[in-house]
Formats: structure tokens, C-alpha cells, sequence
């Protein structure tokens, strides 16, 4: 069973509560997109199978359900064992966590917002939010305003497009595609300048960060030579 039949079951049995549920397994399961779970939605009301408002409430809901889930798996974290966690990665420095510390709290709110629009980043940024322990009420704010924009959007695209709501999908499919390489492109160019700098270990027996052609400090004496 693909994802749009399993979806459409799920609206068949509950009704526009089924399209929340939906919602709210993809914040936790990225693969199941909600570019296509909401313009299907804005479909099924459109032929009075489903009330259009009780769509846009119930899938802002989910939205906001599914987001809360994963602040609270950033809550239990915490910022110290996230910071832990971090400092495990290869390449990553305690320098690199400290400065996307530092932009979260400059910038955490409109990273909540804004990114309720963009995908994959949807899912994620609750996580921060919830290590760093934004304040519940503007999390839960911020996230249901960005989540009613972007749904209200898909789910009315999906209503006016009726038999080919899948246009919808087509569209924001390149959009996630174009997302995803510039990711991918970020990650690649932190690597590689990441490897420039790394101290290249010394190949004539100079300890490693002694400058060249100085003299190593002299060794300090033994208790038993005092």
C-alpha cells in the first residue's frame, strides 16, 4: 500500500481527523510528505466528502501535535547531552555548538516560524527549540501560525485543483529537491574547509604544534631529582 492509499484509508475511517493524524506522523516521519497529504485532503473536501474548515483545523492541529512531540524529545535531552551527543561527530567542535547556540537564541523565533514552510527543516527545528527550552506558549504560537499558513495554502490548492491536486505535489516535490542539494552542498563545503584546517601531524619528529626549528621546553624535573 503506497503512502496517498494509506493516507486516503485514514480519512476514510476518521474523517478530517484522519488527515490530522497524518499530519502529525509526518512531523515524525519525514518520508510521509505533507505536500501530498494536504492538497489530497483539499481534494476530499472539495467533493463534500470532508468539511474544508475541519480540514484546515484538524490538520494544524497535527501539525502542531507532531511539533510538540519532538520539543519534548529535545527537552528531555537537554542542552548538555545534546552538546555530548555533538561533540562526538567527527569535525564538529565545542566552537561549532556554542555558535549555533548563540544563533538560536538570536534567531530561534523566526527559525520556528519560517521553518514550518520549508521541508525537512519543518520537522528538525523543533528539536533546538525544545534543548533550549523556548518558552512553551511562543513555541506553541509561532508553530501554529507557520503551520496554518503552510497548510491553509496546500489544503486550498488541493480544493481548487480537485482531480489534479497532484499538480500541487509536482511543484513543491522540486521545491524539497532544490531544499535537499543545498543541504547537501552546506554539508559538503563544512566538511572540506573544515579538513583544510586540521593540523597536519609533523613528519620530522617535532612534536606537533612546536614551531620549526625551535627547541622543544625542557622537561621539568622528577620529585626524586629535587
Amino acid at each position: 500500500m503506497s503512502a496517498i492509499e494509506w493516507v486516503n484509508g485514514l480519512m476514510d475511517t476518521l474523517g478530517a481527523p484522519g488527515a490530522g493524524v497524518a499530519i502529525a506522523l509526518e512531523n515524525l516521519f519525514p518520508p510521509i510528505p505533507s505536500e501530498a497529504i494536504l492538497p489530497l485532503a483539499g481534494f476530499a473536501a472539495s467533493t463534500g466528502k470532508l468539511s474544508l474548515l475541519a480540514v484546515l483545523l484538524w490538520t494544524t492541529a497535527g501539525s502542531v501535535v507532531g511539533a510538540l512531540a519532538l520539543y519534548g524529545v529535545g527537552a528531555l535531552l537537554g542542552r548538555d547531552r545534546t552538546v555530548a551527543l555533538a561533540a562526538r561527530l567527527p569535525l564538529v567542535k565545542a566552537a561549532d555548538i556554542e555558535r549555533t547556540e548563540a544563533w538560536f537564541l538570536r534567531h530561534g523565533t523566526k527559525a520556528v516560524f519560517f521553518g514550518r514552510m520549508i521541508p525537512v527543516f519543518r520537522s528538525l527545528v523543533s528539536v533546538p527549540a525544545g534543548v533550549e527550552r523556548m518558552p512553551l506558549p511562543v513555541f506553541l504560537a509561532l508553530t501554529t501560525l507557520g503551520s496554518a499558513l503552510w497548510n491553509t495554502a496546500f489544503v486550498l490548492a488541493g480544493h481548487a485543483l480537485g482531480a489534479n491536486w497532484t499538480q500541487v505535489t509536482d511543484v513543491v516535490s522540486a521545491y524539497s529537491k532544490v531544499v535537499l542539494v543545498a543541504a547537501a552542498v552546506a554539508v559538503a563545503v563544512f566538511v572540506v574547509v573544515r579538513l583544510r584546517r586540521r593540523p597536519e601531524p609533523a613528519t620530522d619528529g617535532t612534536p606537533s604544534g612546536t614551531p620549526e626549528g625551535s627547541a622543544p621546553p625542557p622537561a621539568r624535573p622528577s620529585r626524586a631529582a629535587r
